[in-house]
Protein backbone atom coordinates (compact mmCIF):
# COMPACT_ATOMS: atom_id res chain seq x y z
CA UNK A 1 0.00 0.00 0.00
CA UNK A 2 0.80 3.52 -0.27
CA UNK A 3 3.06 5.19 1.92
CA UNK A 4 1.55 8.88 3.20
CA UNK A 5 3.17 11.41 1.26
CA UNK A 6 4.91 13.29 4.76
CA UNK A 7 7.13 10.66 4.86
CA UNK A 8 8.78 11.27 1.09
CA UNK A 9 12.56 12.17 1.67
CA UNK A 10 13.94 15.60 1.33
CA UNK A 11 16.89 14.43 -0.79
CA UNK A 12 14.20 13.01 -3.71
CA UNK A 13 12.15 16.04 -3.72
CA UNK A 14 15.00 18.48 -3.96
CA UNK A 15 16.28 16.29 -6.41
CA UNK A 16 13.58 16.60 -9.33
CA UNK A 17 13.43 18.55 -12.33
CA UNK A 18 9.84 18.68 -13.17
CA UNK A 19 6.61 17.35 -12.00
CA UNK A 20 3.75 15.37 -14.27
CA UNK A 21 0.57 15.29 -13.31
CA UNK A 22 -2.82 13.72 -14.18
CA UNK A 23 -5.89 15.94 -14.51
CA UNK A 24 -9.46 14.32 -13.48
CA UNK A 25 -9.31 14.12 -10.09
CA UNK A 26 -6.05 14.96 -9.29
CA UNK A 27 -5.86 18.39 -10.30
CA UNK A 28 -10.14 18.99 -9.72
CA UNK A 29 -12.73 17.59 -7.86
CA UNK A 30 -16.38 16.67 -8.21
CA UNK A 31 -15.71 17.73 -11.66
CA UNK A 32 -14.13 21.33 -11.01
CA UNK A 33 -10.56 22.39 -11.29
CA UNK A 34 -9.52 23.02 -7.43
CA UNK A 35 -8.59 26.88 -7.57
CA UNK A 36 -5.03 26.29 -5.25
CA UNK A 37 -4.28 22.69 -7.96
CA UNK A 38 -4.27 25.26 -10.44
CA UNK A 39 -1.82 28.04 -8.65
CA UNK A 40 0.43 25.06 -7.25
CA UNK A 41 1.35 24.42 -11.04
CA UNK A 42 2.51 28.28 -12.07
CA UNK A 43 4.19 27.71 -8.14
CA UNK A 44 6.16 24.97 -9.38
CA UNK A 45 6.92 26.43 -12.61
CA UNK A 46 8.50 29.63 -10.37
CA UNK A 47 10.23 27.60 -8.46
CA UNK A 48 11.88 26.71 -11.73
CA UNK A 49 10.48 22.85 -11.98
CA UNK A 50 8.97 21.66 -15.32
CA UNK A 51 5.32 20.94 -15.35
CA UNK A 52 3.85 18.36 -17.48
CA UNK A 53 0.15 17.31 -17.07
CA UNK A 54 -0.64 13.86 -18.62
CA UNK A 55 -4.16 13.34 -19.40
CA UNK A 56 -6.78 10.99 -21.29
CA UNK A 57 -8.60 13.96 -22.14
CA UNK A 58 -9.10 14.70 -26.46
CA UNK A 59 -6.70 16.72 -28.27
CA UNK A 60 -8.88 19.50 -28.37
CA UNK A 61 -8.82 20.31 -24.86
CA UNK A 62 -5.10 19.76 -24.81
CA UNK A 63 -5.18 22.47 -27.35
CA UNK A 64 -6.62 24.97 -24.75
CA UNK A 65 -4.35 23.68 -22.19
CA UNK A 66 -1.06 23.87 -23.55
CA UNK A 67 -1.78 26.93 -24.81
CA UNK A 68 -3.73 28.79 -21.57
CA UNK A 69 -2.27 27.04 -18.65
CA UNK A 70 1.09 27.89 -16.71
CA UNK A 71 2.65 24.64 -18.16
CA UNK A 72 5.59 23.21 -20.57
CA UNK A 73 3.23 20.87 -22.39
CA UNK A 74 0.23 18.63 -22.53
CA UNK A 75 0.14 14.69 -23.21
CA UNK A 76 -3.40 13.90 -23.96
CA UNK A 77 -5.71 10.82 -25.24
CA UNK A 78 -3.58 8.59 -22.62
CA UNK A 79 -0.66 9.46 -24.36
CA UNK A 80 -1.08 9.08 -28.36
CA UNK A 81 -0.55 13.02 -28.57
CA UNK A 82 1.83 15.82 -27.04
CA UNK A 83 1.27 19.41 -27.66
CA UNK A 84 3.32 22.55 -26.57
CA UNK A 85 2.93 26.27 -27.55
CA UNK A 86 6.89 27.49 -28.37
CA UNK A 87 8.16 30.63 -30.50
CA UNK A 88 4.39 32.36 -29.83
CA UNK A 89 2.54 28.76 -31.48
CA UNK A 90 1.24 25.57 -31.04
CA UNK A 91 3.24 22.66 -32.01
CA UNK A 92 1.23 19.34 -32.35
CA UNK A 93 2.77 15.95 -32.14
CA UNK A 94 0.80 12.92 -32.52
CA UNK A 95 1.98 8.88 -32.56
CA UNK A 96 -0.28 8.14 -35.40
CA UNK A 97 0.11 9.61 -38.75
CA UNK A 98 -3.20 10.90 -40.01
CA UNK A 99 -4.00 7.88 -41.96
CA UNK A 100 -3.82 5.55 -39.44
CA UNK A 101 -5.59 7.75 -37.38
CA UNK A 102 -8.61 8.67 -39.83
CA UNK A 103 -8.88 4.44 -40.14
CA UNK A 104 -9.12 3.72 -36.70
CA UNK A 105 -11.59 6.49 -35.76
CA UNK A 106 -13.97 4.83 -38.19
CA UNK A 107 -13.27 1.56 -36.63
CA UNK A 108 -14.20 3.10 -33.15
CA UNK A 109 -17.26 4.92 -34.28
CA UNK A 110 -19.12 1.07 -34.91
CA UNK A 111 -17.14 -0.44 -31.85
CA UNK A 112 -18.64 2.71 -29.61
CA UNK A 113 -22.27 2.00 -31.16
CA UNK A 114 -22.06 -1.55 -30.05
CA UNK A 115 -20.56 -1.07 -26.51
CA UNK A 116 -23.63 1.22 -25.95
CA UNK A 117 -26.30 -1.05 -27.60
CA UNK A 118 -24.78 -3.68 -24.84
CA UNK A 119 -24.38 -1.73 -21.79
CA UNK A 120 -27.01 0.21 -20.75
CA UNK A 121 -26.62 3.19 -19.41
CA UNK A 122 -23.55 4.02 -20.95
CA UNK A 123 -22.96 7.05 -23.29
CA UNK A 124 -20.41 8.29 -25.66
CA UNK A 125 -18.32 10.88 -23.44
CA UNK A 126 -19.11 14.39 -23.96
CA UNK A 127 -15.47 15.22 -25.10
CA UNK A 128 -15.89 12.61 -27.56
CA UNK A 129 -16.42 15.13 -30.84
CA UNK A 130 -12.77 16.47 -29.94
CA UNK A 131 -11.01 13.23 -29.94
CA UNK A 132 -8.07 12.46 -32.26
CA UNK A 133 -7.06 8.94 -31.63
CA UNK A 134 -9.38 7.20 -28.95
CA UNK A 135 -13.00 6.70 -27.64
CA UNK A 136 -14.45 7.76 -24.30
CA UNK A 137 -17.22 5.79 -22.89
CA UNK A 138 -18.60 7.64 -19.86
CA UNK A 139 -19.86 5.94 -16.99
CA UNK A 140 -20.33 8.27 -14.80
CA UNK A 141 -19.17 11.82 -15.68
CA UNK A 142 -22.28 12.95 -17.35
CA UNK A 143 -24.32 9.58 -16.86
CA UNK A 144 -25.91 7.79 -13.66
CA UNK A 145 -22.60 5.98 -12.07
CA UNK A 146 -22.44 2.32 -12.87
CA UNK A 147 -20.81 -0.28 -11.24
CA UNK A 148 -17.74 -2.28 -11.04
CA UNK A 149 -19.75 -5.13 -13.19
CA UNK A 150 -20.95 -2.64 -15.85
CA UNK A 151 -17.50 -1.16 -16.19
CA UNK A 152 -16.03 -4.60 -16.73
CA UNK A 153 -18.23 -5.15 -19.37
CA UNK A 154 -16.93 -1.92 -21.24
CA UNK A 155 -13.52 -3.09 -21.11
CA UNK A 156 -14.46 -6.54 -22.22
CA UNK A 157 -15.97 -5.09 -25.17
CA UNK A 158 -13.12 -3.13 -25.87
CA UNK A 159 -10.95 -5.99 -25.72
CA UNK A 160 -12.81 -8.42 -27.86
CA UNK A 161 -12.63 -6.22 -30.34
CA UNK A 162 -8.44 -6.17 -29.87
CA UNK A 163 -8.46 -2.32 -28.61
CA UNK A 164 -6.06 -1.58 -25.94
CA UNK A 165 -8.55 0.37 -23.47
CA UNK A 166 -7.76 2.11 -19.46
CA UNK A 167 -9.81 2.64 -16.95
CA UNK A 168 -10.05 6.59 -16.00
CA UNK A 169 -12.04 8.02 -12.69
CA UNK A 170 -14.66 9.01 -14.85
CA UNK A 171 -14.18 6.97 -18.50
CA UNK A 172 -13.16 3.69 -20.11
CA UNK A 173 -10.64 5.20 -22.91
CA UNK A 174 -10.24 2.33 -25.56
CA UNK A 175 -7.58 2.63 -28.87
CA UNK A 176 -6.34 0.59 -31.56
CA UNK A 177 -2.37 0.69 -31.31
CA UNK A 178 0.01 0.08 -28.80
CA UNK A 179 1.07 3.44 -26.57
CA UNK A 180 -0.17 4.74 -22.95
CA UNK A 181 0.78 7.73 -21.01
CA UNK A 182 4.35 6.37 -20.46
CA UNK A 183 4.81 6.48 -23.89
CA UNK A 184 3.32 9.76 -24.27
CA UNK A 185 5.54 10.83 -21.18
CA UNK A 186 9.19 9.52 -23.36
CA UNK A 187 8.05 11.78 -26.27
CA UNK A 188 7.55 15.03 -24.83
CA UNK A 189 10.82 14.81 -22.57
CA UNK A 190 12.98 14.07 -25.55
CA UNK A 191 11.51 16.64 -27.52
CA UNK A 192 11.61 19.76 -25.35
CA UNK A 193 14.44 18.99 -23.40
CA UNK A 194 16.51 15.99 -25.20
CA UNK A 195 16.32 13.66 -22.34
CA UNK A 196 15.67 9.87 -22.06
CA UNK A 197 13.32 9.29 -19.49
CA UNK A 198 15.17 5.87 -18.80
CA UNK A 199 17.67 8.05 -17.30
CA UNK A 200 16.22 10.66 -15.73
CA UNK A 201 12.96 8.58 -14.08
CA UNK A 202 14.67 9.85 -10.27
CA UNK A 203 14.46 13.71 -11.82
CA UNK A 204 10.32 13.57 -12.12
CA UNK A 205 7.55 12.96 -9.98
CA UNK A 206 3.63 11.72 -11.26
CA UNK A 207 0.78 12.36 -9.72
CA UNK A 208 -2.45 10.69 -10.27
CA UNK A 209 -5.82 9.04 -9.16
CA UNK A 210 -6.46 6.11 -11.42
CA UNK A 211 -6.09 2.67 -12.93
CA UNK A 212 -4.63 4.68 -16.62
CA UNK A 213 -2.30 6.20 -14.73
CA UNK A 214 -0.78 2.66 -13.59
CA UNK A 215 2.45 2.79 -16.34
CA UNK A 216 3.42 5.94 -15.01
CA UNK A 217 2.46 4.32 -10.97
CA UNK A 218 4.91 1.61 -11.78
CA UNK A 219 7.52 3.65 -13.90
CA UNK A 220 8.59 6.83 -11.10
CA UNK A 221 9.77 6.30 -7.69
CA UNK A 222 8.32 9.87 -6.70
CA UNK A 223 4.99 8.60 -8.14
CA UNK A 224 2.15 10.07 -5.75
CA UNK A 225 -1.26 9.15 -5.77
CA UNK A 226 -4.57 11.38 -4.52
CA UNK A 227 -6.27 9.94 -1.56
CA UNK A 228 -9.36 9.17 -3.91
CA UNK A 229 -6.94 6.40 -5.50
CA UNK A 230 -7.15 4.02 -3.01
CA UNK A 231 -11.29 3.04 -5.03
CA UNK A 232 -9.22 1.88 -8.19
CA UNK A 233 -5.89 0.19 -6.21
CA UNK A 234 -7.97 -3.31 -6.06
CA UNK A 235 -7.73 -2.89 -9.42
CA UNK A 236 -4.13 -2.07 -10.27
CA UNK A 237 -0.98 -4.31 -10.01
CA UNK A 238 1.10 -1.30 -10.03
CA UNK A 239 0.08 1.56 -6.67
CA UNK A 240 1.31 4.80 -6.43
CA UNK A 241 4.44 4.79 -3.79
CA UNK A 242 3.06 7.75 -2.00
CA UNK A 243 -0.52 8.76 -1.12
CA UNK A 244 -1.86 12.11 0.04
CA UNK A 245 -4.28 13.31 2.84
CA UNK A 246 -6.95 14.88 0.57
CA UNK A 247 -8.88 14.06 -2.77
CA UNK A 248 -7.75 15.47 -5.86
CA UNK A 249 -6.75 18.67 -6.30
CA UNK A 250 -6.52 19.27 -2.76
CA UNK A 251 -4.18 16.49 -2.49
CA UNK A 252 -2.23 17.69 -5.41
CA UNK A 253 -1.71 21.26 -3.45
CA UNK A 254 -1.23 19.39 -0.10
CA UNK A 255 1.83 17.50 -1.86
CA UNK A 256 3.06 20.64 -3.70
CA UNK A 257 3.22 22.22 -0.35
CA UNK A 258 5.54 19.99 0.83
CA UNK A 259 7.40 19.87 -1.92
CA UNK A 260 8.11 23.16 -2.40
CA UNK A 261 8.59 23.37 1.43
CA UNK A 262 11.18 20.74 1.71
CA UNK A 263 13.30 22.36 -1.55
CA UNK A 264 13.65 26.03 -0.22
Amino acid sequence: MPAPISEIPAADVRALKGVFCDIDDTLTHEGRLVPEAFLALQRLQDAGLRVVPITGRPGGWVDHFARMWPVDGVVGENGGLWFFHRGGRLHRRFLQDEATRGANKARLVGLGESILAEVPGTALASDQPYRELDLAIDFCEDVPALGDSEIDRIVACFERAGAVCKISSIHVNGWFGRFDKLEGCRGILKELWDEDLDEERARYAFFGDSANDEPMFGFFDASVGVANVARFLPRMEQHPRWITRAEGGHGFAEAIDLFLELRA
